[in-house]
């Protein structure tokens, strides 16, 4: 075990260094349902509710084309530990392409939302507040994709606090905006729950734009620019942006869209269970995104040390990430369980919500480990553009186990919210421990290492 910990070590701070910045740039995007849950919480209980059906029934869209972008993330880290600039070229010019053509599908989508929002079973007053919401924050994904284009091509080169600022800018702005419009503040009109969706879809125009241009004009980016050559997709390219980044999206859908399902089967139970389901849900989110984005790091260190033909740096830089969400996880669970009566009154003081929140606090205390774990081994396995078989892993964990077991806890053993929760834990559990293994597999001494991207026949 010491010398396990003596070859991870060196890889400990490179890791944190890259983290740090994707932390707080993936927690924008969490903030901007932080920040809608706890000013329109103070609205009432039914708005919140609302806020969490239109959260579940828009996620799982955004998640996939996040999910879809991040494929250029260990092809550009593969690239540039080989130096291969006409191939970074082509992967800019063909990711912004890819990202914005998902955005504008997406957003197109996202309008056939609210049209089926009342086939799910929810409270016709929650669904009346949801549907126009979620109207106005699906035209919202087609600027975040544009940032996300830019941004993952930037994190594939190690440039990570770029983002990071421009996130951390764009959710003050949310913020701000949301406040002014969600109460009626300094001169702006009193919009309610409305007025969330407009300060989101504001601020995600205002990333995109910061965004491109620093890629677009930042000195330091100029030899990859000038690699493009000519800013109209190669169709090649856009197919290996697509191979991997599809399955990437996929199985990011799969995992939210379970815990998006879980939102609807607790919305059966009422609004206050729901509104209790949303707080809870929303504080695990930030622990995970953190979690997600020391996977992101992994991605970017496992990737360039095996492009370079480092395989066995790329398994201890592999595990560095895991070493890091372990502890950083284990210290949120403890947490959780010290503030589970205390958190929960940042969004609502309805005492039927706090606690039922707080209860559901703990089992995500308990989850914490095995989220954070299954996102660091998605992320190192992404680094060896390993993502198929996660996939498929992933659609079996959460379908055919977490979502049935929960539906038996929940509904047929009349354990309730809880209930749903503790299928979600058995779900993460197994992703975990299954890609752990392969992770571990994949790099063991001896391992072949795959070849590039760019020299695979198709």
């Amino acid at each position: 075990m010491g010398k396990t910990f003596e070859n991870i070590r060196p890889h400990l701070r490179p890791t944190l260094l890259l983290a740090y910045p994707v932390v707080l740039s993936q927690l924008g995007h969490i903030s901007v349902s932080f920040v809608d849950s706890v000013l329109v919480g103070r609205t009432g209980t039914v708005p919140l509710a609302a806020v969490s059906l239109g959260v579940s029934s828009t996620t799982v869209l955004m998640i996939l084309g996040i999910g879809l972008s991040m494929g250029s993330v260990p092809l550009v880290a593969a690239a540039h530990g080989r130096r291969d600039l006409p191939d970074l070229g082509r992967l800019l010019a063909s990711s912004v392409w890819l990202c914005a053509l998902a955005g504008l599908v997406l957003a197109g989508v996202g309008q056939l939302v609210p049209s089926v929002l009342h086939l799910l079973g929810q409270s016709p007053e929650v669904v009346a507040m949801a549907a126009p919401w979620v109207r106005v924050i699906s035209w919202s994904l087609l600027p975040l994709m544009v940032f996300q284009g830019f941004r993952e091509f930037a994190e594939g080169l190690g440039l990570t606090r770029q983002a990071m600022w421009l996130s951390v800018l764009a959710n003050v702005v949310n913020a701000a905006l949301c406040y002014a419009l969600v109460f009626g503040r300094w001169g702006a009109p009193a919009m309610g729950l409305m007025g969330s969706a407009w300060a989101t879809l504001v601020a995600r125009v205002l990333m995109a734009g910061l965004m491109a241009g620093y890629v677009l004009l930042a000195p330091r980016l100029h030899e990859y620019r000038a690699a493009v050559g000519r800013w109209l997709p190669d169709a090649a390219t856009l197919r290996r942006l697509f191979d991997l980044g599809a399955p990437i999206g996929v199985q990011m859908a799969f995992e939210v869209g379970a815990f998006a399902a879980s939102a609807i089967m607790i919305g059966w139970l009422g609004a206050t269970t729901l509104a209790a389901h949303q707080v809870a849900i929303n504080l695990a989110s930030f622990t995970y995104m953190a979690a997600s984005g020391i996977a992101a790091a992994a991605t970017i260190r496992v990737g360039n040390l095996q492009g370079s033909g480092h395989l066995a740096e790329a398994r201890q830089a592999g595990f560095a990430a895991y070493v890091l969400a372990f502890a950083f996880m284990g210290t949120m669970g403890l947490l959780f369980v010290a503030t589970r009566q205390v958190a929960p009154l940042l969004y609502s003081h309805d005492p039927a919500v706090v606690g039922q929140a707080a209860t559901l606090l703990l089992i995500a205390a308990l989850f914490q480990v095995s989220d954070g774990l299954q996102v660091v081994g998605l992320g190192a396995l992404r680094g060896l553009e390993d993502v198929k078989v996660p996939s498929v892993v992933a659609l079996l964990a959460y379908w055919a186990v977490a979502l049935p077991l929960g539906y038996v806890l929940g509904f047929r053993l009349h354990w309730g919210a809880p209930g749903v929760w503790v299928g979600l834990l058995l779900g993460l559990s197994i992703v975990a421990g299954v890609l752990l293994l392969r992770f571990r597999r994949e790099t063991a001494p001896g391992a072949v290492i795959p070849a590039p991207e760019s020299e695979r026949v198709y």
